[in-house]
């Protein structure tokens, strides 16, 4: 099947063209990002590949139909970008990967979380200065702390095992609570109670129209003063002014993401030489307590070769009618 794939980057296509030796299909790597003016270069594919802020609202999902689009075949979890009942509308499949590597994301948000507290990433520019002063980069330890983590499902739970190893207590909440967690020491509570006892509140859930927002002006207010808020989940899980209302007052201790709801014009590109025209990121990069990376949390070999296999196989399995299709449908 001929394949569209677009917002491609060097690593993508490395990727993806070794898990292809099993495949054979014929891939057409695009750069630009899928939107109503670039989706013309699908012409004369069956599929196109995007990438998790490529929207696909109906505008575009019918100027593809037009074009004999059959599948979409998403390269991440994701599917918020995609409008399900115009696709269903138009006979248009859409599929996904469900899971790549929960330790990738996981450990990435151990990671953020040890070098917000302990000022990593603020030493590292010291020492290379030739810096070696200790004051402004007092962190805490981790033992004997509070950590609730929002959402246990594969990526949450792993999350949940690692930071329990450091002698954290763990609560989570969850709507559908993961009896092998409950086994491991981790206590299931409600949310208002996890954001009133947590020194750590990492968030792992997906975004859906209740989880809009789930931080918000109202839910740092329950937070402890001292709380630091991870997310590498999804950016609108939290609304940014709020919490950048609540960091100028001292309300919230810190803040790391590897996510933000607005980042479709920011992430994943070289803006080193530009003047990046997004006030409220930009004001989020003066606090000295807040910790961001691009949405690199899913960045491993491991998570990349999953991430192709499966979107191939995906693929494989829509043309072929047999295998396992990961599709997403809007009931």
């Amino acid at each position: 099947m001929r394949i569209a794939i677009f917002n491609t980057k060097p690593y993508d296509q490395r990727f993806f063209e070794e898990a292809n030796a099993v495949h054979q299909h014929e891939l057409v790597f695009l750069e630009p990002h899928l939107n109503l003016h670039t989706a013309r270069l699908a012409d004369g594919c069956a599929a196109i590949c995007t990438f998790v802020n490529d929207p696909l609202d109906t505008a575009t999902l019918e100027l593809l139909a037009t074009f004999g689009v059959k599948l979409v075949a998403l390269r991440c979890a994701g599917f918020n970008q995609v409008d399900l009942n115009a696709a269903q509308r138009l006979g248009i499949t859409v599929a996904r990967v469900p899971a790549y590597s929960p330790y990738a994301v996981a450990e990435h948000a151990v990671a953020l979380l040890l070098t917000l507290n302990r000022n990593i990433h603020r030493a590292y520019n010291r020492v290379r200065e030739g810096n070696f002063a200790l004051e402004g980069l007092l962190g805490f330890d981790l033992h004997g702390k509070t950590v609730g983590v929002v959402g246990t499902g594969k990526i949450g739970a792993i999350f949940a095992r690692i930071i329990g190893g450091f002698g954290t207590t763990v609560l989570a909440y969850d709507p559908q609570p993961n009896t092998e967690l409950e086994g491991a020491a981790v206590q299931y509570v409600p949310l208002e109670r996890l954001l009133q006892q947590s020194d750590i509140v990492s968030l792992h859930c997906p975004l859906t129209p209740q989880t809009q927002h789930l931080i918000n002006t109202e839910s740092l207010k329950r937070m402890k003063p001292s709380a630091m808020l991870v997310n590498t989940s999804r950016g609108a899980l939290v609304d940014t002014p709020a919490v950048i209302e609540a960091l100028k007052s001292g309300r919230l201790g810190a803040l790391a993401l590897d996510v933000y709801e607005e980042e479709g014009d920011l992430f994943f590109e070289n803006l080193s030489d530009r003047v990046i025209q997004d006030d409220v990121f930009m004001r989020l990069l003066t606090f000295p307590n807040v910790l961001i990376t691009g949405h690199q949390a899913f960045f491993t070999r491991e998570a990349l070769t999953g991430i192709a296999c499966t979107t191939l196989e995906n693929v494989t399995a829509f043309e072929s009618g047999t295998g396992t299709l990961h599709r997403v449908t809007a009931s």
